[in-house]
């Protein structure tokens, strides 16, 4: 079962269904350093906000062909560089400006008065040579945070963080054959315009700067979690006894990791059960929750299992409050 809503209805919706939602458990899956603000948004309208981190980010070893790819689009081989994530963003400002101060130390190595004024600025101005595309606000905010000099560019954004949202932005739709864009993100994230853009002719390069793995404390916080439920409710189908938890899950990964730690608990009590011993934890399935999952994909690997879910289109906490809103109504 799904549903798809807009930005708008769902703030509607919740505005007016946030009584029925008072009680709703939600669990927070998103990265320990990018929970923070949606379970605060949560937790102020009044639901119970559990954080079980199904991602950590972990940065990857720059490399030289890593190198060599920035210093090709510093060089105006790249029509235009899309960011997808706050740490991508971080990371590639890091080795631009690294790549910056080493240009400037080779441009003036003779040079002791200049050497001298270079001293006396602490970050100089970095000079844009593409469009520079954010995917989202808090990308954004970290580009536009940085001193980059952009008499010519700007740091955009698409209307909405999607595959849609990004074709209808005019320097993506005029992209042709022979073209060249290059994307920063993590290893293993969304794949935004590829598949559309390749066939159309345009060459697509990217620097993974981190990646995304399973934290390793998941499965005892999700298991702390379950024995916490059971102290409430006592030794019963607890699912019939209060609403099914709500699982906000942004990427595919995320999902997959929260399926193998579900199933594995699952499985440890069905192997107690079998040696007629009393399971530590009366577990829940996969069935047992609803989802907010984010765009199309994801709602796709949901689907496919016959799960309730939600999808939304961006990470807001407004719009991801009001879905909750909308799902329990």
């Amino acid at each position: 079962m799904s549903s798809t809503l807009n930005h708008a209805q769902l703030i509607a919706n919740g505005q007016s269904n946030n009584e029925s939602s008072l009680t709703q458990v939600v669990i927070n899956t998103r990265p320990v350093e990018r929970a923070a603000a949606l379970t605060d948004h949560l937790q102020a309208a009044g639901l119970t906000v559990v954080e079980i981190p199904m991602l950590t980010l972990q940065s990857r070893p720059t490399t030289e062909q890593d190198m060599t790819l920035m210093r090709q689009w510093l060089a105006g081989n790249y029509k235009a560089l899309v960011i997808v994530s706050p740490t991508a963003a971080a990371s590639g400002l890091a080795v631009w400006q690294a790549l910056e101060d080493e240009r400037q130390a080779q441009n003036h190595d003779n040079d002791d008065d200049n050497n001298n004024e270079r001293k006396d600025i602490a970050i100089n101005a970095l000079q844009a040579p593409s469009y520079l595309i954010a995917v989202g606000e808090a990308t954004a905010s970290v580009l536009n945070n940085a001193k980059i000099e952009a008499t010519n560019y700007q740091v955009l954004q698409p209307h909405i963080a999607n595959n849609e949202g990004m074709l209808a932005m005019p320097e993506i739709e005029r992209l042709q054959a022979g073209d060249k864009l290059l994307v920063w993100r993590g290893l293993g994230g969304r794949r935004l315009l590829v598949d559309t853009l390749l066939a159309r002719g345009v060459h697509i390069d990217s620097i993974a700067w981190y990646e995304r793995i399973m934290p390793v404390e998941a499965m005892a916080q999700y298991e702390q979690w379950l024995q916490g439920v059971l102290a409430r409710n006592g030794m019963q189908d607890t699912s019939a006894s209060q609403p099914k938890p709500i699982v906000v899950v942004s990427s595919g990964t995320a999902f997959e990791h929260w399926e193998s730690i579900v199933r594995a608990v699952t499985e440890k009590a069905l192997e107690q059960e079998t040696a007629r011993e009393t399971p530590a934890i009366l577990p829940y399935k996969l069935s047992d929750f609803s989802y907010v999952v984010l765009g199309e994909r994801l709602a796709n690997m949901v689907a496919e299992q016959q799960l309730s879910y939600w999808r939304v289109e961006d990470l807001a906490p407004e719009t991801i409050l009001a879905a909750i809103h909308a799902k329990a109504c």
